[in-house]
């Protein structure tokens, strides 16, 4: 059989797939349709344990791309094929059906360029073992495996493209057509990141939403892909298509549904007005239909920046599942209710395209088996950094009667939970250091896999799934200040900060403490001039085997102590598949060579006094306020004390969790070892692509999990290609495919007048310098650091910066605490601030306000 079915040409559609049999519907009803054909693969062998990314591509090119292919594909496309661009596109067999669409499922690429074909079509095939895929099929019971043909189409660079459903797919109307369109390619609609006009036709009659379009998608120059570009002034506010064009549209999506005997949603585009069609697939039945959800990663980036593997995803899942019902129990939800409602607490997170989010109607609902649902959920909102509420519907909420027994349930257990707090902090504590002591000196390396695994299971179930202490102070700290911030603002309107500036200066937070003792050894390093040339002079490995060649026996002491102390405090640190200082320390060599070339060797950038001034200028004005109202006085002062103590006991907790986790760590590390020893992991962090209970519940690695390891790799490496969703959004199910994902922020022209959440209060004029990972610098030379989010991490980097300002987080993040306490004026929460600030930027930030200005430059006079 040819491995190349041609339109027109071929007789035989085996192995075409579905997408491309509705392609050739749409040639039958005389449509124009760019120029297209299909490498069948079926004959290829399915990627396994045996066959790797590079021989599956060496097999494409020995299965199609030889003499007889290469003849075949340039008579069809012409003479001119390697200067055209194509799109690359998936056509399983079971894709675009009438009851399943596998819309946007698989890999598809447009704009690529000849000598990229084959990159994007070994891509696309690899898809097909994704871990979205495989959900999908398990969700609907489809078979694990398809036929997969490769569609290659000759792009075209649209002026305007849509989509258009021949029933209104929300209400399901059949007298009503709708069409959605942006300018340039489709991938800006799909993926819900700009506008789109919307056109609604019943019976001949156009409704249309004409919206403000401000960017469109296009060909990149020089290059495959796409780029995003401005749209010219006097089209911004037009309509995208004609009335013409759209019943043209229209008419073409009638001929459709009478032709293939269901209503369509088809893919358009128009060139020079003449319209092309880029797909069509049924509308897909009801049981496709699923739960609306909500995802916002406003927080838990911080904690999870990035991709995180599908190991470490499973296990916090699992993690957050089992403390959330702890939670819910101890706050009086009795084992039944919680059973009744085990599917929110099984879904609190979610991992889209490999990043993880909150699924945030399960932890509203979480919030509704409690009393007082409006104001848990506004602290809540506060802590997470949710912008926007989503209302629940009047069903997940308790009645008033109900409400008023519960809480006078909970209120009684709240007195009891919050008066032995301290002591139930203190037995946490003991109880981790005995666990952690015991775990830290095992031999890792003399353990079998199944007695590693052992332990592990010992180690959950002891610590890890015995989280009452840093649970119900999480839940004070988050009600207490709520409390605080409202009275502080209620009292003291004119002063928007004044709540942030009440609580600096507390001296107990444990985040600042690895700078502290990073800047004591690199004084250390920089008063003994063997170790400052040592530290100036040589790489880190070497400077780490001189270290343990014992001629610095006093530093390298030192310094482990600080690694046995602090080193999984890290970039990254929740995430397992990180390599932490402790089990890399020429990563924290690298740091103190940062600290002795900086000459930041004392308290410099610590600013001890800056935090302990806005402290006792804060509490001047409570003072002066409260001078004659001493119930007011006390009432406000013992807020502030208990506020204090549990927002710092919330930080300082998250570094037990720290430890926690770097044993999970190393155990998992470990494993992998041993069954890369044993011959069944190609890679010893191949262990990080399994999930937990594939872990938990298998003594070796089997032929099954060894193809799942090179299916994620293969998805995962695609999503760090991606681009990330956005911070908020919404899907019907889980499908996270840019046409299921429909998001809520949507591009404006960027903005020189930005508002965040003012955190720490300064005014500082400086240079933007925008940071992804603080590898990037090894100092800010006191420039502003401009960033996604923080973890305790970026905190080596914090003391050369002048101010720190976040896109993301909330007045409890990581980065309003430690910059409170390390008196550095911050701004977190500013939308769209890393498409508004570039690097060499002028900028003016407010601390306490939360506003921020990008300085135009100062013309030049000739």
């Amino acid at each position: 059989m040819n491995p190349l079915f041609i339109p027109n040409q071929s007789t035989d559609t085996t192995g075409v797939g579905g997408k491309a049999l509705n392609l050739l519907e749409l040639e039958k009803l005389g449509a124009k349709v760019p120029k297209w054909l299909v490498l069948r693969t079926e004959e290829l062998v399915h990627p396994n344990a045996s066959v790797e990314a590079s021989e599956l591509r060496a097999q494409i090119q020995q299965y199609a791309w030889d003499t007889s292919f290469m003849q075949d594909f340039q008579k069809y496309f012409g003479t001119n094929w390697e200067q055209m661009t194509y799109a690359v596109r998936s056509s399983a067999s079971d894709e675009d059906g009438s009851t399943h669409s596998f819309a946007g499922q698989f890999q598809s690429y447009l704009f690529v360029n000849a000598e990229n074909l084959l990159e994007k079509i070994q891509a696309v095939w690899l898809s097909s073992l994704s871990e979205e895929v495989l959900t999908y099929r398990r969700q609907y019971d489809l078979p694990a495996s398809t036929q997969m043909g490769i569609i290659i189409q000759e792009m075209v660079d649209a002026e305007v493209s849509g989509a258009a459903f021949g029933l209104d797919p929300v209400s399901g109307n059949p007298e009503v057509q709708v069409v959605s369109a942006v300018y340039g390619l489709g991938e800006g609609l799909v993926s819900g990141l700009l506008d789109a006009d919307h056109f609604e036709v019943e019976n001949g009659q156009v409704t249309s939403s004409v919206r403000a379009k401000a960017f469109a998608m296009r060909k990149a120059p020089q290059q495959s892909g796409l780029q995003q570009v401005a749209v010219p002034a006097d089209l911004v506010d037009a309509p995208t298509l004609s009335n013409t064009q759209l019943l043209e549209v229209v008419a073409m999506l009638n001929q459709l549904e009478a032709h293939l005997g269901g209503p369509q949603d088809i893919e358009f585009a128009y060139r020079d007005d003449q319209l092309y069609l880029l797909q069509t697939r049924p509308i897909t039945t009801s049981q496709e239909t699923k739960e609306y959800t909500l995802w916002d990663n406003s927080n838990i980036i911080e904690s999870y920046p990035g991709i995180t593997t599908p190991l470490t995803f499973s296990f916090i899942r699992k993690m957050y599942e089992q403390v959330y019902r702890q939670f819910v129990s101890l706050l009086g939800v009795t084992d039944t209710e919680i059973e009744n409602r085990s599917t929110v607490f099984e879904n609190t997170l979610g991992l889209v395209r490999g990043r993880v989010y909150y699924n945030l109607v399960s932890w509203y609902k979480m919030l509704a088996l409690l009393p007082g649902y409006s104001l848990n959920a506004e602290y809540m909102e506060q802590m997470m950094g949710v912008k926007e509420r989503f209302e629940l519907e009047d069903g997940h909420i308790m009645t008033k009667g109900m409400a008023r027994i519960r809480i006078a349930k909970m209120v009684i257990k709240m007195i009891r939970l919050h008066l032995g707090l301290n002591r139930e902090k203190a037995k946490f504590q003991k109880h981790l250091d005995q666990v952690i002591h015991a775990y830290q000196h095992t031999n890792w390396e003399a353990l079998t896999p199944d007695q590693i695994r052992e332990k592990y299971q010992v180690f959950e179930t002891s610590l890890l799934l015995q989280w009452k202490a840093p649970l119900i102070n999480d839940f004070f700290a988050m009600i207490w200040f709520g409390v605080f911030r409202k009275q502080i603002d209620k009292h003291f309107p004119e002063h928007p900060n004044l709540h942030n500036d009440l609580l600096c200066g507390s001296q107990d937070i444990i985040s600042t403490a690895p700078i502290r003792k990073t800047m004591a050894i690199a004084r250390m390093i920089s008063d003994e001039e063997r170790a400052f040339r040592l530290f100036s002079d040589f790489e880190p490995s070497e400077i780490w085997q001189t270290l343990n060649d014992g001629s610095f026996a006093e530093l390298l002491q030192t310094i482990q102590q600080y690694l046995d102390t602090f080193g999984e405090r890290c970039v990254g640190e929740l995430k397992l598949e990180t390599v932490s200082y402790q089990q890399d320390p020429t990563q924290f060599i690298a740091m103190l060579q940062t600290y002795v070339r900086q000459g930041l060797t004392d308290q410099q950038g610590d600013h001890p006094s800056v935090d302990q001034q806005m402290k006792t200028k804060a509490e001047n004005v409570l003072q002066a306020y409260t001078k004659n109202r001493p119930m007011l006085k006390r009432w406000l002062r013992w807020l502030m004390k208990n506020t204090r103590k549990m927002v710092s006991d919330r930080e300082n907790l998250r570094f037990e969790r720290t430890r926690g986790f770097g044993m999970v760590r190393t155990m998992f590390t470990a494993l992998g070892q041993r069954w890369h020893e044993l011959g069944q992991l190609k890679d010893p962090r191949d262990i990080f692509y399994l999930e937990l209970d594939e872990v938990k519940n298998h003594p070796q690695v089997t032929k099954d999990m060894q193809d799942k390891i090179i299916a994620r790799k293969a998805a995962f490496e695609a999503y760090r290609q991606q681009p990330a969703p956005q911070s908020r959004f919404f899907t019907y199910g889980h499908d996270f495919s840019d046409a299921y994902i429909y998001s809520t922020e949507k591009l404006s022209e960027s903005s020189d007048q930005l508002q965040g959440i003012g955190c720490c209060p300064g005014r500082v004029k400086g240079r933007a310098q925008v940071i992804h990972h603080p590898s990037e610098a090894h100092s800010l030379n006191g420039d502003i650091l401009i960033t996604t989010s923080t973890d305790p991490g970026w905190v080596t980097l914090f003391p050369t910066a002048a101010a720190i300002i976040v896109e993301r987080g909330s007045l409890l993040s990581h980065s309003a605490i430690v910059a409170r306490e390390m008196g550095i004026p911050c701004i977190v929460g500013v939308e769209g601030l890393l498409r508004s600030v570039k690097t060499g930027d002028e900028l003016l930030m407010d601390g306490s306000t939360g506003k921020l200005s990008i300085l135009k430059p100062e013309p030049v006079l000739s």
